[in-house]
């Protein structure tokens, strides 16, 4: 049986940046932002979301965190 751990690091970056992505569409970015963002692993994704939760137009929250 697998422990955590190595369940936690078999995951691929590529499968991390296609769940980011659905988020930050989810969230309200656009697509070709959502790449933009999914694909920098800097870019914190609460952050993201929350900037737009609280009203900052997308365009102006992808400037803020790229």
């Amino acid at each position: 049986m697998p422990s955590a751990e190595s369940t936690r690091n078999s995951v691929e970056p590529a499968e991390v940046a296609r769940w980011r992505l659905s988020e930050l569409v989810r969230a309200g970015y656009t697509w070709d932002q959502g790449v933009l963002l999914a694909a920098r692993p800097e870019v914190d994704l609460h952050r993201a979301v929350e900037l737009l939760r609280r009203g900052c137009p997308a365009e102006l929250a992808v400037k803020i965190l790229v």
